[in-house]
């Protein structure tokens, strides 16, 4: 168990080159197109050793595990885009029945045995981009490597937020409650009232992105093309969620976000956040310096 003073290190932005895996929904929406992409390109700092896909029910997939499938091959179809290769896999294929029982998956598996290569002075850092269900049953397959690891998961709403009903976090409430009790560091990035400020326009991506890259131009083609099914004709602007777990890892001096250290909280099944005072501490991220992080998401994936 890590002591109060080994905690607030790991939950203290990292110093020098990360190691990190990328735990993503990537066909749910383009959001997560962006943070895998800046995740690539950031090679300065981040050194990305495996992507996992993730869980997701909606409109785009016929059930969780046909999103996870499509969320495989678009992991996948990015690289492609981008010239790179990394290990990509397959996650979960249905969410957790309840807190105690995983559900096995080869990104699972990988989560474990490469966590268990990290200790509690140099830990592996889980950027996390959906439902958190391929963490949460590591962490149930091996409770161990929980000090090992650093979870960063853009999931739930702000704290002051009039309810938690958040896509990432209300699809698996039992590996949010898992990931949450686990006692492994933890860094939330909410969504609404904190990272929705986080948004780009057409006519910004048409002037950084476009003919840049096939990778930009993908971006660009298929962000316009999504807010057209919604907004077509009107002003539209598009928040971007995701981008911002891999700007808190970037974040050296502070220059992209603000947190603070809280309890951390008790994601419930009323969709609802429950708070002990009690738990061990968390870092909750509350700003958003939105041109900076979008000035520095531009110009690496315009590389």
């Amino acid at each position: 168990m890590l002591s109060e003073l080994e905690r607030l290190r790991n939950l203290s932005c990292p110093e020098g080159r990360v190691e990190l895996v990328l735990d993503t929904d990537a066909y749910n929406e383009i959001d997560d197109q962006f943070a895998i992409s800046y995740a690539l390109k950031a090679e300065e700092k981040l050194d990305l050793k495996a992507l996992y896909a993730a869980p997701f029910f909606n409109e785009r997939s016929s059930g969780p595990a046909d999103g996870m499938e499509r969320s495989y091959r678009e992991i996948q179809n990015l690289l492609a885009l981008a010239g790179m290769e990394r290990p990509v896999f397959r996650g979960s294929d249905r969410y957790l029945p309840d807190e105690a029982t995983p559900v096995d998956s080869p990104a699972a598996r990988d989560l474990v045995s490469r966590a268990m290569g990290y200790t509690k002075e140099r830990p592996l850092y889980v950027a996390a981009i959906g439902a958190i269900t391929n963490v949460a049953s590591a962490l149930l397959l091996e409770p161990e490597i929980a000090d090992r690891i650093v979870v960063v998961w853009l999931g739930g709403h702000s704290l002051q937020w009039h309810d938690n009903a958040e896509f990432n976090c209300r699809q698996d409430v039992a590996a949010a409650r898992v990931v949450f009790g686990s006692g492994a560091p933890l860094v939330l990035l909410p969504c609404m009232g904190v990272v929705s400020s986080f948004t780009t326009t057409g006519p910004e991506l048409e002037y950084w992105l476009r003919g840049k890259n096939p990778l930009c131009d993908y971006l660009v083609d298929h962000t316009v093309e999504a807010a057209n099914e919604y907004a077509a004709g009107r002003v539209w602007s598009r928040v971007i969620w995701d981008v911002t777990t891999i700007g808190w890892l970037l974040n050296d001096a502070g220059r992209f976000m603000r947190d603070k250290l809280v309890p951390t909280p008790i994601p419930e099944y009323d969709h609802h956040w429950a708070e002990d005072a009690r738990r061990p501490l968390c870092r909750v991220v509350y700003h958003i310096e939105r041109d900076a992080l979008l000035g520095d998401l531009f110009s690496h994936l315009a590389r």
